[in-house]
């Protein structure tokens, strides 16, 4: 096939069936693969609905400089996108960021500014309040601001939720996918539960994360913050992308079960996915009791782990981590 341009090959992403990890159970499995996007993950898509829709509304202009934080993805497709139309790109991250994140970014001419991963979302230091003060105080500059722009669950509900919904015929009954900003699992959660009330949603969030309790007490506490190595899982805002009526529940998942699941489903289905993809395949595990013979499951594998080849799957970082695949 033909394009114009990179970004017309957006979208459309497989989803293949992992036959080895969860044989053992009588459903259906297959992972969306969101690393087969040209910037090799989920955050392509409302990294491009976000600035088309800024375009069509007049709020930016080819040579306008864009600003977002970011933990890593959506930085490296706006970076991409922002290239391939005209703008200039500015980032904000916290230091838990990957280097080969940070490399593959500024790659693209995409500046980063790196911000204290502890950091409460109140602090003038916090990447949200870096990225606000440049916004404001740089010329031509738009804050795209994913965690509470509605283009986020726009993007997957007009896309990665009628693709999943398209190849599966119609027969998912549970979605499961990591949540941060909350734009990708509330966006397919709204399409296939608009097509069928009882399709499942589940959320995997890490420890240290608000969400989790937000959903099932409503309460935001600061206190509850921790970090988490786990990059695109939990957050430390309650974002106002994410649709909580629309996710069932949410399950927690460790850092140290994510790394290992990670590692699992690379050795056992050939997928280097990344992270984040490990903790979603804990939280299955962790709620293996309820499938069916006629669920029909899909994952959601939000990036590829060539970018985290510094950390998963570097054998000395685990060790480290103290990881160990004894302990699975």
């Amino acid at each position: 096939m033909k394009y114009d341009s990179l970004v017309q090959t957006i979208g459309n992403t497989p989803m293949v069936r992992l036959n080895k990890m969860f044989k053992d159970l009588p459903c259906s499995v297959y992972a969306k693969l969101e690393s087969f996007n040209p910037g090799h993950s989920n955050k392509d898509r409302i990294a491009l609905f976000m600035i088309e829709k800024a375009e069509k509304s007049g709020l930016i202009h080819p040579g306008d400089t864009l600003v977002e934080a970011t933990s890593g993805n959506t930085g490296f497709s706006l970076a991409m996108i922002s290239l391939i139309k005209g703008y200039k790109c500015i980032l904000t991250v916290t230091d838990k960021i990957a280097d080969e994140k940070v490399d593959m970014i500024k790659s693209l001419g995409a500046e980063v500014i790196k911000c204290p991963k502890n950091a409460k979302p109140t602090d003038p230091e916090s990447y949200y309040k870096v990225a606000e003060k440049i916004a404001r105080e740089t010329p031509h500059c738009y804050y795209l601001n994913q965690n509470f722009d509605s283009a986020n669950m726009e993007a997957h509900y007009e896309g990665t939720g009628r693709e999943i919904w398209k190849d599966s015929e119609g027969k998912v009954t549970f979605v499961i996918g990591a949540t941060s900003t909350g734009g990708t699992l509330s966006g397919v959660g709204k399409f296939c539960k608009e097509h069928n009330p009882l399709v499942n949603v589940i959320g995997i969030d890490s420890f240290g994360s608000v969400l989790k309790k937000f959903k099932e007490t409503h309460i935001y506490d600061l206190k509850d913050i921790k970090s988490s190595r786990i990059d695109g899982v939990g957050k430390n805002i309650i974002p106002g992308s994410i649709d909580f009526d629309v996710i069932d529940e949410f399950v927690t998942v460790s850092d140290k079960d994510a790394a290992l699941r990670t590692i699992e489903v690379c050795q056992s289905e050939g997928i280097m996915a990344g992270y984040s993809s490990g903790a979603i395949i804990e939280g299955m595990f962790q709620i293996k009791d309820r499938f069916t013979l006629n669920d029909f499951v899909v994952l959601i594998f939000p990036d590829h782990g060539y970018k985290y080849l510094g950390t998963v799957y570097n054998e000395k970082w685990r060790s480290e981590q103290f990881f160990s695949q004894d302990s699975i």
